[in-house]
């Protein structure tokens, strides 16, 4: 796996762990949720790609 999959996929991680807290501290936001969903959806494709 390429460096920039790499780094695009703790991006991804890391961004669900502050989704996460935001709602258990906050409450729940879909408008962060659908965010973190695209950046998934995004990261797949990177690593769809750079697998071929």
């Amino acid at each position: 796996m390429p460096a920039s999959a790499k780094t695009m996929a703790l991006f991804t991680v890391g961004g669900l762990v502050l989704v996460t807290a935001y709602t258990v501290a906050l409450g729940s936001n879909g408008w962060l949720w659908f965010a973190w969903v695209v950046l998934v959806m995004a990261t797949l494709g990177v690593l769809a790609t750079r697998g071929s």
